[in-house]
């Protein structure tokens, strides 16, 4: 029997020694939003706050926090079960899958053994953007350099080249810096030994705050 299977009859047994009155359609209701959140979290690239994900799968945000937990008890092998390779966390009032802390090392080497070392020119010029402004969002990047750059941005951190630095408090932005990789790969033993970026621009913005080097 499956999990799934087991929890509709464990609930079921459970109302039938009480009075008899469960709702197997509202048993099953319950479950299916989990794997409707499961499904979209795991695509996810930001956190996404309970009211997004209420509205995403259509149900009760009572519903959606009460399934939240249910995927974190799960992930975690709570309740007897397998604990998982990621997990699901709640950062900056919202929620996003992640890889747990331990597998970090395994999951980088994959990662980088993977893909091919050079990078393409939207790459490097995001990965200059970040170098030069950070900490920086999603966003401002995409500001400055006017394009959208969410798969740019996964595959520098995919890379390793990019972390999460933090997220911003008010507006639930993830920052982005720079690794100590990327410092080893250009040579450098600090952000501060690039050049300074203003003489290689025409106006000398370009699109930067002013001269940021």
């Amino acid at each position: 029997m499956t999990d799934e299977a087991t929890r509709v009859s464990e609930v079921e047994d459970s109302a039938i020694e009480v009075d008899g009155a469960t709702d197997v359609a509202d048993v099953q209701a319950e479950i299916d939003v989990e794997r409707a959140l499961e499904a979209i979290l795991m695509v996810a690239d930001e956190p996404l706050s309970v009211v997004m994900l209420a509205t995403a799968v259509r149900a009760p945000v009572k519903r959606v926090r009460a399934a939240i937990d249910a995927l974190v008890r799960d992930f975690d092998g709570e309740d007897g079960g397998v604990r998982r390779g990621f997990e699901l966390r709640e950062v900056g009032g919202g929620w996003r899958i992640y890889v747990r802390a331990e597998y970090d090392d395994v999951v980088a080497d994959y990662v980088l053994a993977q893909n091919p070392t050079k990078l393409s020119q939207a790459a490097l010029e995001t990965l200059a953007v970040i170098a030069y402004k950070q900490p920086i969002s999603r966003g401002a990047i995409a500001s400055i350099r006017a394009v959208n750059v969410d798969s740019v941005v996964r595959t520098l951190l995919g890379r390793g080249l990019i972390t999460e630095l933090f997220t911003d408090s008010e507006t639930g932005a993830i920052n982005y810096g720079t690794t100590d990789l990327l410092l080893t790969q250009l040579g450098v033993n600090s952000i501060d030994d690039l050049p300074r970026i203003s003489p290689l621009l025409a106006d000398g913005v370009d699109g930067f705050d002013g001269d940021v080097r």
